[in-house]
């Protein structure tokens, strides 16, 4: 997992060792049992060794720093997805997969397995060992290089998308749009997708907008914004199926997720797939595995969920990424390897079919 560079103004300088270490035993409590921690558990704890005067000091600190906050009128504090950052940056101990756990693993996998078997058992097992929703990618093996493209407006919101894309290949696309748009609108975004995205990764294009629109002035931001509305729409055409996930009812376990309005955003994403595979695609294009906490990943449906990613190879090349969806409240020290072991492993398994 990439570990990040802790800045001058990390809350991690403003931490000594003995608030470290309650801070992480107050986080490792929570997540262990799913209540909020009170100063007299943690001065009770014989890895702290405070007065409960002093933890009651510390705490009061993490709770000003944005470490943890009190839910309700509960006497107790839990980790704030800021805190949940600074833990797994910083001061989660992971626990490697030791030989016969990897064994266990490969063997589920079944090695003689299908190309797509493979796949579905990947995710399955993610959720399964988790008590979360797992997810894998399809792999891709080509990329879809964008050479030229043109919209052309239909009718009932529909636009007939012509994509020339690789060595001069020409593809036709109908896509539905959420509101109508004017010739003019679509040339002005097929313009600006032509002249700055002409031989990019068409699944790259979109993240690359959305970096560029914290640059550009307000005037190019409408057009982006098109550009944007476009770009989903040929990708979710194209990526309907482009990953299989298991478990997502699972999620429905954990008390802090058991609000029906939140579940019901989760699993419209899911369903979407749109905003899940943009996660995906951010990680895929990143070295080494990935944790989003929370709104991390630019989609509020994910606010108290965790991501825990890793890119997987097949023959030295990145073809996908799997994961684990959970709450923020999750083992990260158990989860880390595991999503970690079985990128390597489903990478091997693809590799020597």
């Amino acid at each position: 997992m990439e570990q990040k560079t802790v800045s001058t103004d990390s809350p991690l300088t403003n931490l000594n060792e003995r608030s470290q270490q309650l801070f992480k035993v107050l986080v490792e409590q929570y997540i262990s049992d799913g209540q909020p921690v009170a100063s007299k558990t943690l001065s009770n704890d014989e890895n702290i060794k405070l007065s409960p005067a002093t933890v009651r000091n510390v705490m009061a600190d993490l709770e000003d720093l944005g470490l943890i906050i009190s839910p309700h009128t509960s006497a107790g504090r839990i980790p704030t997805a800021q805190g949940y950052r600074l833990f797994v940056d910083n001061l989660v101990t992971v626990k490697p997969l030791r030989g016969k756990a990897v064994e266990k693993l490969r063997n589920e996998m079944g090695i003689d397995d299908s190309h797509g078997s493979l796949i579905t058992k990947a995710s399955s097992l993610l959720s399964g060992m988790t008590r979360m929703a797992g997810v894998v990618t399809i792999p891709r093996r080509e990329a879809i290089i964008l050479r030229h493209i043109e919209f052309l407006p239909l009718t009932s919101n529909r636009i007939l998308v012509i994509l020339v894309v690789n060595e001069q290949e020409v593809q036709n696309r109908v896509i539905h749009t959420e509101r109508a748009f004017t010739e003019s609108e679509l040339v002005k975004t097929a313009n600006y997708l032509n002249q700055e995205f002409m031989g990019k990764d068409l699944s790259q294009i979109r993240q690359l907008v959305l970096e560029r629109m914290k640059k550009e002035r307000d005037d190019m931001k409408e057009i982006m914004k098109m550009a944007i509305q476009m770009t989903d729409n040929v990708v979710d055409e194209k990526n309907h199926d482009d990953f299989v996930m298991a478990g997502q009812t699972n999620l429905m376990d954990y008390a802090e997720m058991a609000n029906m309005e939140k579940l019901r955003t989760l699993f419209d994403a899911f369903n979407a797939k749109r905003d899940v595979l943009h996660v995906l695609d951010q990680s895929i294009h990143a070295e080494g595995m990935q944790v989003f906490i929370g709104e991390e990943s630019g989609y509020s449906a994910f606010e108290g969920c965790s991501v825990i990613t890793s890119p997987y190879k097949v023959s030295e090349e990145v073809v996908g990424v799997l994961g684990v969806i959970g709450p923020t409240r999750m083992a990260y020290d158990k989860v880390i390897p595991l999503v970690d072991v079985t990128a390597k492993l489903l990478g091997s398994l693809l590799s020597s079919e």
